[in-house]
């Protein structure tokens, strides 16, 4: 968790929301790029975004998370050859990156204008690319959103360089490169959701031993991204001192996810003693909605979602009112079964299970409706 736009900034190379007009996700975002793409030295790689659909601040604490990786993504297309590494956004105003790859691993990250470009170069030093290359970044993730932006450009990238591995091994180099890049002490979860995703599921992945399982959404069931309106910042937020407590609490009775709640009501610190409550109780949350899921009990799923988010509010503190603003008008609906805060927190967005045929693009200054994705791929090359 936390790689979705960490820190802050524009992280990928696209800041525009690029939703098609009725608030659907517009697809993988490849067909253009596919078609553009005509020399044996050209490649490009696409990589979803994810929405968690429970389970928050549970990966760093070595427990149980439900991510999907979404249509909604990132594409790299990438002419190989030459000494520097050039990257153009496909935005209004575009934005470019030059960079020597033989310096990049010296270069400071922090000093990298513009400011997707530090996730771009630490994504190059985790692949060891050692060819340069001209290329173009697109992405119809909003930005700010908490829907993994950065962990989707930083996986794009690490394929278009030429990365050849596992969606483990994808998702442990992108991980690398979120905290060399952002600062962020983010857990696994989001590069591997977006590295390990399949279409038509989500993925219980269990943290403390990167172990992995789809779980079929059901078409009783549409999953909505509703944005709050609140851009998140997380290298200006308190994440860092929200796993710091975890990691304190862990010292006392053990291993979070596994830690007995009587043993967690007896920690005296009553702020670690929340932040492990949450923990606990969130991972057993997760257990029992990916149960609902596999048995078509949306009514479940949506009960644990309230419960969900009124953890990450009251023993987390990690919504802001806008937040729960928007789980509280979405709740009122007849056709949602559940909402709740997804993603790290401090703003961002809001994820819904809905009546199929719902249109919830009224709600929340933005809507998406999402589909479950394959994984992170190269189209060609």
């Amino acid at each position: 968790m936390g790689g979705a736009d960490a820190g802050g900034h524009d992280n990928t190379a696209n800041g525009d929301n690029t939703a098609n007009g009725d608030n659907t996700a517009t697809g993988d975002n490849t067909a253009t790029a596919v078609h553009a793409a005509g020399s044996p030295d050209t490649v490009v790689a696409w990589a979803p975004g994810r929405v968690n659909l429970i389970g928050d601040h549970t990966d760093y604490a070595g427990g149980l998370v439900l991510p999907m990786a979404i249509d909604l993504g990132t594409t790299v297309r990438f002419d190989r050859g030459g000494t520097h590494l050039r990257l153009r956004s496909g935005r209004r105003r575009p934005l470019s990156l030059d960079l020597p790859v033989a310096g990049s691993v010296a270069r400071s990250l922090s000093d990298l204008e513009p400011s997707w470009g530090r996730f771009v170069a630490a994504a190059a030093i985790e692949v060891g690319a050692t060819i340069g290359g001209d290329g173009e970044i697109s992405t119809t993730l909003p930005v700010g959103a908490g829907l993994s932006s950065s962990a989707s450009l930083e996986l794009a990238v690490a394929l278009a360089l030429g990365f050849d591995g596992s969606p483990l091994e994808l998702a442990r180099l992108g991980q690398r490169a979120e905290h060399a890049a952002s600062g962020v002490p983010c857990g696994i979860m989001d590069q591997l959701a977006i590295a390990a995703g399949t279409t038509g599921h989500a993925l219980l992945i269990d943290c403390a031993t990167e172990r992995y399982q789809p779980v079929v959404i059901p078409d009783t069931v549409e999953v909505w991204v509703l944005h709050s309106g609140v851009k998140r910042r997380l290298a200006d937020s308190a994440y860092a001192e929200r796993r710091a407590a975890t990691e304190a609490a862990a010292e006392v009775v053990g291993p979070l996810a596994q830690a007995n709640l009587d043993d967690i009501e007896s920690i005296p610190d009553p702020v670690l003693r929340r932040r492990a409550r949450h923990v606990r109780s969130e991972c057993d949350r997760v257990q029992r909605f990916a149960a609902a899921l596999a048995t078509d009990d949306p009514t479940t799923a949506g009960e644990l979602m309230e419960a969900s988010h009124a953890s990450l509010r009251d023993d987390f503190e990690v919504s802001v009112s806008q937040l729960d603003e928007l789980v509280v008008a979405l709740s009122a609906r007849p056709e949602v079964f559940g909402a709740r805060l997804t993603g790290a927190g401090f703003g961002g967005c809001v994820v819904a299970l809905a009546r199929p045929g719902s249109n919830l693009s009224g709600v929340g200054s933005a809507a998406w409706l999402v589909r479950a994705s394959d994984g992170a791929r190269r189209i060609t090359g």
